[in-house]
């Protein structure tokens, strides 16, 4: 029997154990649910007492003996739902606490300096502060976009451009130089999103995200590594030596890319931002 279900709604090995074995015996005593359970007797009526507060047991005495047995197996869908209502209370009580909880992450933020995020969904974490602290109207910078990351990053930052415009934020972007050019065309294509070449053909493996307060560089590759610097300071520098690189760059000639050329950039193998 594949008891795995049993599992992941919430009853422990004991408790699933100590079930099955009073669903088999019928109305039983401890010493026969243990024999069948394989369940140590001191471990039995601390479980025997959870399914009966989950309303899965119930127990009566007769001559002084305390008899045990399993409710019927379509009580586990009641206990099912009765877990969905209490994750519906939890949920709401949740959001009365999260402006404090909020609060709190806030106040913690003030003191830590630096950040570090592994893997792709890492590096969505990091670049996706920018919904956090950008209003509607202001933008970010990413600098040296690389020319090559691995071919799943691609479908995210596409997916991520739509997201950035419904919240009216804006980006400028600057390319390393060897990257394809219908990839910035493709950028261009976006609301409120300018793409441009590096205005120097330095190559590096790592690129620089820029706004408020934070930096973030990022380094892409199969197993990418954010590491996300919350100062002013800092941010202030990496801002002037973008804007003096930007002075220096002009924008890419439109060329209105076609809903299949989008498809095609959508499979491209190089992948940036």
């Amino acid at each position: 029997m594949d008891i795995k279900i049993l599992e992941q709604i919430g009853l422990t090995q004991g408790e699933i154990k100590t079930y099955l074995a009073l669903l088999k015996l019928g109305f039983s005593s401890t010493g026969a649910i243990a024999k069948e359970s394989q369940v140590s007797r001191s471990k039995l009526y601390l479980i025997l007492d959870k399914l009966e507060k989950k309303g899965l047991a119930s127990h009566v005495e007769q001559q002084g003996i305390i008899h045990f047995q399993a409710a019927e197996p379509s009580k586990v869908k009641d206990y099912i739902l009765q877990k969905e209502e209490e994750l519906k209370q939890v949920e709401k009580s949740f959001e009365q606490f999260l402006p404090e909880l909020e609060s709190f992450s806030k106040e913690s933020k003030k003191v830590q300096n630096v950040a570090v995020y592994q893997g792709l969904k890492g590096l969505a974490t990091a670049h996706e502060h920018t919904y956090l602290k950008l209003k509607k109207g202001e933008e970010y910078y990413y600098l040296g976009i690389p020319k090559d990351q691995p071919a799943h990053h691609h479908l995210y930052w596409q997916r991520d451009h739509e997201k950035r415009i419904q919240t009216g934020i804006k980006c400028k972007l600057l390319f390393n130089q060897d990257t394809p050019q219908e990839i910035l065309q493709n950028r261009n294509s976006y609301k409120d999103c300018d793409a441009r070449y590096m205005p120097t053909n330095i190559k590096t493996p790592s690129y620089f995200l820029i706004y408020k307060d934070i930096v973030m560089i990022a380094i892409p590759y199969e197993k990418p590594i954010a590491i996300e610097i919350i100062s002013e300071e800092i941010a202030e520098s990496f801002k002037a030596y973008f804007n003096e690189f930007w002075k220096l760059t002009k924008p890419l000639k439109k060329n209105t890319l076609t809903t299949n050329s989008k498809k095609v950039l959508l499979r491209h193998n190089t992948i940036t931002n």
